[in-house]
């Protein structure tokens, strides 16, 4: 079982959500698809001089 697997199937259980095994492989490459352009965001290099703003203005 992968660490995505694992995940689903704990994730479903804490929040008590019926998990179809007939849906599980679906919901799986959706989380592993959702990792992939997690990693997009988290793995972005910034430079030491930016600042997280305290307050978001668009």
């Amino acid at each position: 079982m992968t660490n995505i697997e694992e995940y689903v199937d704990r994730t479903a259980e804490l929040i008590n959500l019926p998990l179809d095994p007939e849906h599980r492989p679906g919901v799986v490459v959706n989380f592993e698809r959702i990792a992939q352009i997690a990693r997009l965001v988290t793995e972005f290099p910034l430079p030491p001089e930016i600042e997280a703003a305290p307050v978001f203005e668009p």
